[in-house]
């Protein structure tokens, strides 16, 4: 691990330089201390802690570091950033890794690259505050409860821009982060952007007819016809979690993985042994919805089981039926969410089609640091532009919404 010092009043004693620590490896955080930054908690007990949102996790970042998926041979070198007090106890960090492309990210920044590099600039390397391959809104400066939150997470973000000076890259992009943290990295200077993804809300259902009522009688009957429509070839679904999650199933879900990944961007981002370290660390937060038919599972889908939340993360196919993706993923995931009173569902990145099946758009957050003042006035420009489209868009969906109007 290396250190970066940068003073900071009001994080310590302004005598006193802070010390951000930097690892290349999760596995050296003790997991209850990463936890309890992550949940926002100082509990005594917190080897039982797990964060509301569990890809920030510990067991969640291990996993794709241990499985090959997100290491320096895939593009993505952990460069965590950890805060300690002057008694080594961690008070908080920020999942941080060097880029050496802008695959897997899903906010995206190619047209920047390009740019900087028709201008004699070299983009990559650079670093990522993210999690790897997942597009979910979550804490990215991770505070342990009863420490300085704002002072914490400025020694974050200023450790930030300190790393990429020291490391002399491009610049650093805090991606899919929360609102909160978005404004305080913009007063400090960085980069903002916005963009939008398509969410569902659970207004206090009972079942899914229940929300079917609150739509406009002609989405109601779009989506009873889509639904029967998906089934009708004596297809059945399955919930499986928990210790009921196998081996097996792992083997047939990541072959639909696989293909869906083949046949969209090449190469899928997860490896094999990923799934399984997953459920071997986080089964009771899995949850496979698995088509069956003729007693063969012909279609899947992967969601994250949050606090509050169901994440819709993965899907794949070996048999292609009529509306049955919609079943699998947005209809299956409304019905459990319903179930086990959970807030909403996020089905993921993009899609303006999941607006007509009752999913409402909602805006995303990003913050850039870029190093080189050209290029920071060009993107400043441009996001400035973009943020004021993305409003536009968002205004034009809400008159769109499938809910009846004294619901909308």
């Amino acid at each position: 691990m290396g250190d970066v010092e940068r003073q900071s009043a009001g994080a310590q004693d302004a005598d006193h330089g802070v010390v951000v620590r930097v690892t290349q490896r999760i596995a050296d955080v003790p997991a209850e201390d990463w936890d309890v930054c992550a949940t926002g908690t100082n509990a005594s007990d917190s080897t039982s802690i797990r964060p509301p949102n569990p890809f920030i996790s510990h067991a969640f970042l291990k996993a794709l570091e241990d499985s090959g998926s997100a290491t320096r041979e895939s593009g993505w070198l952990p460069q965590h950033l950890l805060y300690e007090d002057g008694g080594g106890r961690l008070q908080a960090c920020m999942p941080c890794y060097l880029k050496s492309h802008s695959q897997g990210e899903f906010v995206f920044d190619h047209g920047w690259a390009e740019a900087f590099m028709r201008a004699g600039g070299h983009y990559y390397p650079k670093l990522q505050a993210s999690v790897p391959f997942t597009p979910v809104t979550g804490p990215r400066l991770l505070v342990r409860a009863g420490a300085d939150r704002i002072g914490c997470e400025t020694v974050l973000l200023e450790a930030g821009v300190t790393l990429a000076q020291t490391l002399d890259v491009s610049s650093l992009h805090l991606t899919f982060m929360t609102r909160d943290e978005w404004e305080l990295a913009g007063r400090i200077g960085y980069l903002q952007r916005t963009d939008q993804q398509f969410h569902w809300l659970n207004d206090g259902y009972n079942s899914f007819d229940d929300f079917l009522g609150a739509l406009s009688s002609r989405k109601r009957k779009a989506i009873r016809k889509e639904r029967r429509a998906a089934l009708s070839e004596g297809i059945e679904i399955e919930w499986i979690t928990g210790g009921d999650l196998t081996e097996a199933h792992w083997d047939i879900f990541f072959a639909f993985y696989m293909d869906t990944g083949e046949r969209k961007w090449g190469t899928p981002y997860l490896t094999r042994e990923c799934f399984s370290l997953l459920g071997e660390t986080m089964a009771d937060e899995l949850l496979l919805v698995m088509a069956k038919r003729d007693g063969e599972y012909i279609a899947g889908a992967l969601n994250i089981i949050g606090a509050d939340t169901l994440y819709g993360r993965y899907w794949g196919a070996t048999e292609m039926h009529d509306f049955l993706h919609f079943e699998v993923c947005y209809y299956q995931a409304i019905d459990y969410a319903i179930e086990h009173g959970l807030a909403r569902v996020e089905a993921g990145a993009q899609g303006g089609h999941k607006l007509a099946r009752g999913y409402l758009p909602v805006e995303t957050y990003s913050a850039h640091y870029i190093a080189d003042p050209g290029l920071a006035r060009a993107v400043s420009d441009y996001l400035a532009r973009e943020r004021q489209a993305v409003t536009e868009e968002a205004a034009l969906l809400a008159e769109e919404t499938p809910y009846r109007r004294d619901k909308a």
